[in-house]
């Protein structure tokens, strides 16, 4: 799995600086940050749809849509997707609970 998302990371970051007119990275790269984090918010709402309407195929592929999203703006921030990777892997054996608990207050 890591793979598949590395090889994705890699070319979302060099599509990133490419001519906007042929590349739909480098077209939503270019419109800024609030566009591209419109962009991962309506693949969220998409797959919270598909999923109420237990469209199995449609959240397979509005997930796809909002993982492919989610990295374009994590390469805006300059954040390797292994950040979020090993954030899950500290993450692994905590009740949900209890790492909620450990956060610190807002």
């Amino acid at each position: 799995m890591r793979a598949t998302l590395q090889t994705l990371e890699q070319t979302i970051r060099q599509r990133r600086s490419t001519d906007p007119t042929t590349s739909y990275v480098a077209k939503l790269s270019a419109r800024g940050r609030a566009k591209i984090a419109q962009k991962v918010g309506e693949e969220a709402v998409e797959t919270v749809i598909a999923a109420m309407a237990d469209d199995k195929a449609g959240v397979v592929g509005e997930s796809a849509d909002l993982l492919f999203h989610l990295m374009i703006l994590l390469a805006d921030l300059d954040l390797p997707f292994d950040a979020v990777l090993d954030e899950l892997d500290r993450r692994e054996g905590l009740s949900g609970i209890a790492e909620k608990a450990a956060r610190p207050a807002d």
